[in-house]
């Protein structure tokens, strides 16, 4: 496939509301009802793929490449579409991990289908789905390219060890950026982020599920087996320096605009944002601090009776091609899922695009990777104390 040059797209990963919006979540998932639960043998409908050529495919906004002269075609699911003759119905539908929840989760609780075939959701949720038994194992004898180029650092999540539910679709890193010019120095560590010069400065994201496990990491914890008592540890470290003043406030996404107007000069942040905003003002830096950071996931998961399962299963092995996981990253810019399309991004004859095999950002450096790890998910038993602890600190 051509690869193009480097959109400037807008950001996909919109503000998390986590908790605050799903009365739904936190009293089916935080009580563990049991009767949500779907066991393995009940998952399953008739596979209608052999006959049926078609999906349906729900997705965040600005999250796949569109053609620079027409944004309503998607030139990586045309050429599927293409080689496949599988029609997909691609439905940019999810603008919140708990509004879609909420949108489809009394389908699959009362055992019915969702009329979709594949979603993309935060790792934190797809915890939530696993748990529930909502989502079904694919066959990994149909997806070799999965199977042979997953990143190894993304293969073995504590909610799902072996991927068998779950596949990232992109993935990136919660870390800090800064900038750097108005700020006059360096940052390389979480603990900074409570320096005297930054005073009234400093923005943390409000979503408990994007924010704990950097704070964690500064503290020097294994984020991988992380225990209550550091989660508290944490609150009490935030709840001084919201006392002190030295919290601005928590957002969501609106860090963006707080960054770039120099209301702040260092925030918790996510590291495809900060690619975007660098193409507007090189000042602006992203760090994974000395201690480390979170990488995260959204991920694909095909639903409980979902009608095309073997298309949808074909569909994802598609994108982990290396041709076609380098023209998608070219245009969305996240950590890419599949390490060896840099090789193909590095050839490509646009300098732009070919600078961006070089981006620690797209693909992390092996430095860099030393310092990443996936946090283990908070669980259906201690969300609720969780939550009403961040909460009460964030304001939510």
């Amino acid at each position: 496939m051509a690869l193009g040059s480097k959109n400037s797209s807008l950001s996909r990963r919109s503000l998390l509301r986590a908790l605050g919006s799903g009365a739904l979540l936190g009293g089916l998932v935080g009580c563990g009802v049991p009767a949500a639960y779907v066991p393995p043998s009940e998952r399953a409908a008739a596979d209608l793929s052999a006959i049926d050529k078609r999906l349906t495919w729900a997705n965040w906004p600005l999250y796949i490449d569109t053609d620079d002269a027409d944004a309503t075609r998607r030139p990586t699911l045309e050429a599927f579409e293409k080689r496949t003759g599988i029609s997909v119905e691609y439905v940019e539908e999810i603008n919140d991990n708990d509004e879609f929840f909420g949108k489809i989760s009394p389908a699959l609780m009362n055992h019915q289908r969702t009329d979709r075939d594949l979603v993309v959701i935060s790792d934190w949720m797809c915890a939530r789905f696993v748990r529930l038994g909502w989502v079904q194992e694919m066959g990994r004898a149909r997806q070799p390219n999965v199977a042979e180029y997953l990143d190894p650092l993304l293969r073995s999540p504590a909610f799902d060890p072996d991927r068998r539910f779950t596949v990232p679709w992109q993935s990136g890193i919660t870390g800090i950026a800064y900038h750097r010019r108005r700020l006059g120095r360096e940052i390389r560590s979480v603990s900074e982020l409570w320096a005297s010069d930054l005073k009234g400065r400093v923005t943390l994201l409000s979503g408990l599920d994007e924010a704990f496990a950097l704070l964690m990491r500064g503290n020097g914890v294994d984020i991988t087996r992380w225990t209550a008592d550091d989660f508290h540890t944490v609150c009490d470290q935030v709840e001084r320096q919201v006392r002190k003043g030295q919290i601005r406030r928590f957002t969501g996404n609106d860090y963006i605009k707080d960054l770039s107007s120099g209301d702040v000069l260092a925030c918790q942040a996510y590291s495809g944002d900060v690619i975007q905003l660098q193409a507007d003002d090189p000042d602006i830096r992203f760090v994974v601090p000395e201690e480390g950071a979170e990488l995260w996931s959204e991920s694909l998961m095909i639903p409980n009776l979902a009608r095309h399962k073997t298309n949808a299963e074909r569909l994802i092995d598609y994108y982990y091609e290396p041709e076609v996981a380098a023209e998608l990253t070219a245009w969305v810019n996240y950590v890419c899922p599949v390490p060896a399309a840099r090789d193909v991004l590095a050839s490509a004859e646009d300098e732009e695009t070919a600078a961006l095999a070089e981006d620690p950002l797209i693909f992390p450096d092996t430095a860099m990777r030393r310092r990443l790890a996936i946090a283990r998910d908070i669980t259906a038993g201690e969300r609720a104390e969780f939550a009403k602890r961040w909460n009460a600190i964030a304001g939510l």
